[in-house]
């Protein structure tokens, strides 16, 4: 497994945990409060939980992709990781905000 591959689903497996803590925590807030406001975040965090379990699911288990992920040239797997970091950065700014 090259360095890239495992990076990147460490950073989308945080991602997932990031996102699930985040979206109990808008949960709670909409049904405390019922506003917009949290519906829109709980909305928003459900879509990029699903989309990064979706990636770690084809990125580590599925059949065809799984193996397809580990033959990627150096370039297009760096980026896919940096981007996938990025995210991860984002996503613990958003929770280290919202836990306050």
């Amino acid at each position: 497994m090259t360095v890239w591959a495992s990076v990147t689903r460490v950073a989308m497996g945080l991602n997932v945990a990031l996102l699930a803590v985040l979206c109990a925590i808008w949960v709670r807030n909409y049904r405390a409060f019922g506003s917009k406001h949290a519906l829109g975040l709980l909305a928003f965090g459900a879509l990029v939980l699903a989309e990064n379990a979706l990636g770690l699911y084809y990125f580590t288990w599925h059949p065809m992709m799984a193996g397809w992920f580990f033959g990627l040239p150096e370039t297009p797997a760096s980026a896919m990781m940096s981007l996938q970091v990025l995210e991860t950065f984002a996503i613990s700014f958003l929770l280290w905000v919202t836990w306050d």
